[in-house]
């Protein structure tokens, strides 16, 4: 008999980050781990060093984004018009907070 395994490394919780799926008992989100990837061109063995995770964390996140392509997609999309519209609205100034 054929039994499936698990990698009980990405959580939901709705209590952290809004449900967002994240690795198991951190907030840092699936997607920030993919667009190290994606955007920054971040190596995995880099990703695991710049957020002192697994290397096996990191590859669940990544497994996790491309099964949930699509809707993750759509989040990041989401996140960088939400971006786009702050940094017009504060006329692309750096707010005192972020320049510290």
């Amino acid at each position: 008999m054929q039994s499936t395994l698990t990698i009980d490394l990405i959580a939901s919780d709705p209590m952290i980050r809004n449900g967002q799926p994240c690795i198991a008992g951190t907030g840092l989100r699936v997607i920030d781990l993919a667009m190290a990837h994606l955007f920054h061109h971040r190596q995995p063995e880099e990703i695991a060093a710049d957020y002192d995770i697994s290397l096996a964390q990191v590859y669940a996140a990544l497994s996790y984004y491309y099964a949930h392509k699509p809707e993750l997609d759509n989040d990041i999309r989401s996140q960088i018009e939400k971006a786009r519209v702050l940094k017009e609205q504060s006329g692309g100034r750096i707010t005192p907070f972020l320049s510290r």
